[in-house]
């Protein structure tokens, strides 16, 4: 079975680095990292293809301008004849904090002017998968905040989430949403190295290193001069 990726955004190189172009950018990220064909122009956008994981995809940028994404959604639905639940939708999200992702099946718009020309044109029953960007703290400053370039320090958080996104990829393809949502957690925030802990004596696994020294017979002492000098720097 084939699915339909959107990324949603604006066209055009003064849009590149907007925060609304965030789905844009995941897209070409996943495109790039997992081989697709070179973008071309089709369905009033720009399509690339390819395979994740044996799956066909079929990835589209609508180039109709945000409020008109479901124009050439649309289009492409129809051309592949495909039903709408095999359409995921990457969209910026502004109730989610930045880095956040959230997969949602089926839903309200709530006020995206991208999902709101999709549903016009098509219904609501297609998967979003909403990638978070933080909100202004005003609803007066939201149309200035996504239609401006995501700060520098921004990097810190977007370059993971984009790697992430592309490296879970293929639980994504398979449709195991849970998966793809825990390995995209993982990716960002990798599990640290466990603490070395201290060499401790015969006899003494259960206790930490403080007390084994302490639980040590005085024959033991004598041989263990590191890890006593050791506690003994530690309370000078």
């Amino acid at each position: 079975m084939m699915r339909l990726w959107v990324g949603l955004g604006n066209p055009g190189a003064g849009y590149v680095g907007n925060r609304h172009n965030i789905g844009f950018m995941a897209l070409d990220r996943i495109a790039a990292d997992h081989g697709f064909s070179p973008w071309r122009k089709r369905f009033q956008g720009m399509v690339a293809e390819g395979q994740i994981g044996g799956e066909k995809l079929v990835a589209l940028k609508p180039g109709t301008f945000m409020n008109l994404s479901g124009q050439s959604v649309a289009e492409a639905l129809r051309f592949y004849k495909l039903p709408l639940e095999e359409i995921l939708v990457m969209h910026d999200e502004l109730d989610l904090a930045p880095g956040k992702i959230r997969l949602k099946p089926g839903g309200g718009h709530a006020g995206h002017n991208g999902l709101r020309s999709i549903h016009a044109n098509l219904g609501d029953a297609y998967s979003r998968l909403r990638l978070g960007i933080g909100h202004p703290g005003h609803k007066d400053a939201v149309a200035d905040y996504v239609l401006h370039d995501f700060a520098k320090a921004d990097a810190a958080w977007l370059e993971p989430l984009l790697a992430a996104l592309s490296g879970a990829a293929p639980r994504l393809a398979a449709g195991d949403g849970p998966g793809f949502l825990n390995e995209v957690a993982l990716k960002q925030a990798p599990p640290r190295p466990g603490r070395p802990m201290a060499p401790r004596s015969r006899g003494t696994a259960d206790l930490p290193p403080e007390t084994a020294v302490a639980e040590m017979p005085a024959a033991e002492l004598a041989t263990a001069p590191s890890l006593l000098q050791r506690l003994a720097n530690r309370f000078r």
